[in-house]
C-alpha cells in the first residue's frame, strides 16, 4: 500500500473516530438535558437542592457569617444560656456555639466530598478495569473488594485512624477507603454490560485504544451512575465524620466539628441541652438533604423513566 493511500485510510479512521466521540457527546448531552427536566419536576428533591446550596453558602463564608471566632474563649460566658449575645449559648470554654456550628459545616462537607472524590477515583479506576478485562484482573480487583466488604464500615475507619494516626489528611483516606467498594461494584457491573455494545465495537474496528475506550466511551456511559454513587455517599460520608468525631478519633479540639460538638457536650447535656441537639440536627438536616436529593436524583437519571 502506498504512503498517499496509507495517509487517506489513517485519516479516514480519525474522522470516523471523531464523528463517533461526537455522537456519544450528543447523546449524552440530550440525555442529562431530558434528566434535569424530570428533576425539577420533583419538588421535594428540588427543595433539598436548595438547603444543600446554603449550607454550602454557609460553610463558604462561614468567616462573615459567624458573629465570633469559632475557638475564641470567653472565660466570663462559660456554658451560658442562649441571648441576643449567644443565640445558641456557649459550650465549657465559653466558645459561641453558632459560630462553631457554622464552622462545623466546613469541617462535614469538605469531608464528605472529598472522601468521595477519593472514594470515586479508586472506585472507576479498578471498577473499570475489572469490568473491561475480566478474567484474572477481574477476579484479583474482585477479590481484594471483598476482603475491604468483610469489616464493619465503622470499625474498619476505626482501625485505618488507630493506625495512620488522627488528622484530617487521614481521615480523607480512612473514608474514601471506606467507600470505594460500593462504586467499584456499581461501575464493574455497568461497564461489564456495555463493552459489547455496538458503539464500543464500532470504536474497537476504528483502532481506538483501550484507554480511550474506557474515557470515552464506558465511563461517560457510567456517569449518571456516579453522580448517584457521589451524592448519596456524601452524607454517610458525613456521618462517618460524625461517628469518629464523636468517639475521639476524628477532628481534634479545638477545630470545630459536629461530631466532636456532640462528644462534649454530653456531660453537660442535662442542663445545657442545646450544646448537643444544635450540631445534631445540622448533621440531620444536611444528611436527609443528600439523602433525599440523591433520590431524586437516581430517579431523574434512570433512563426507564425516560419519556
Amino acid at each position: 500500500m502506498s504512503k498517499k493511500a496509507f495517509g487517506f485510510f489513517g485519516k479516514q479512521k480519525a474522522y470516523e473516530k471523531e464523528v463517533l466521540e461526537n455522537g456519544i457527546q450528543q447523546k449524552y448531552s440530550g440525555f442529562y438535558a431530558d434528566s434535569f427536566k424530570r428533576l425539577k419536576k420533583n419538588k421535594m428533591a428540588m427543595f433539598c437542592a436548595v438547603v444543600l446550596i446554603i449550607i454550602i453558602l454557609i460553610a463558604i463564608f462561614a468567616p462573615l457569617l459567624a458573629p465570633y471566632d469559632p475557638t475564641y474563649q470567653d472565660y466570663s460566658a462559660v456554658l451560658a444560656s442562649p441571648s441576643m449575645a449567644h443565640p445558641f449559648g456557649t459550650d465549657e470554654y465559653g466558645r459561641d456555639i453558632l459560630s462553631r456550628i457554622i464552622y462545623g459545616s466546613r469541617v462535614s462537607i469538605s469531608i464528605g466530598i472529598v472522601a468521595q472524590i477519593v472514594a470515586s477515583l479508586v472506585g472507576i479506576t479498578l471498577g473499570a478495569l475489572a469490568g473491561y478485562y475480566g478474567g484474572v484482573v477481574d477476579s484479583v480487583i474482585s477479590r481484594i473488594m471483598e476482603i475491604f466488604q468483610a469489616f464493619p464500615d465503622l470499625i474498619f475507619a476505626m482501625a485505618i485512624m488507630t493506625f495512620m494516626g488522627k488528622g484530617v489528611l487521614n481521615l480523607f483516606i480512612a473514608l474514601g477507603l471506606l467507600t470505594w467498594v460500593r462504586t467499584a461494584r456499581m461501575i464493574r457491573g455497568s461497564v461489564m454490560q456495555l463493552k459489547e455494545k455496538e458503539y464500543i465495537e464500532a470504536s474497537r474496528a476504528n483502532g481506538a485504544s483501550t484507554f480511550w475506550i474506557i474515557t470515552k466511551g464506558l465511563i461517560p456511559n457510567c456517569l449518571s451512575t456516579i453522580i448517584v454513587m457521589v451524592t448519596l455517599g456524601i452524607p454517610n460520608a458525613i456521618m462517618y465524620e460524625a461517628s469518629l468525631s464523636f468517639l475521639g478519633i476524628g477532628i481534634q479540639p479545638p477545630t470545630p466539628s459536629w461530631g466532636n460538638m456532640i462528644s462534649a457536650a454530653q456531660t453537660f447535656i442535662s442542663y445545657r441541652p442545646l450544646y448537643s441537639i444544635m450540631p445534631g440536627i445540622a448533621i440531620m438536616i444536611t444528611v436527609i438533604a443528600f439523602n433525599i436529593f440523591g433520590d431524586g436524583l437516581r430517579d431523574a437519571l434512570d433512563p426507564k423513566l425516560k419519556s
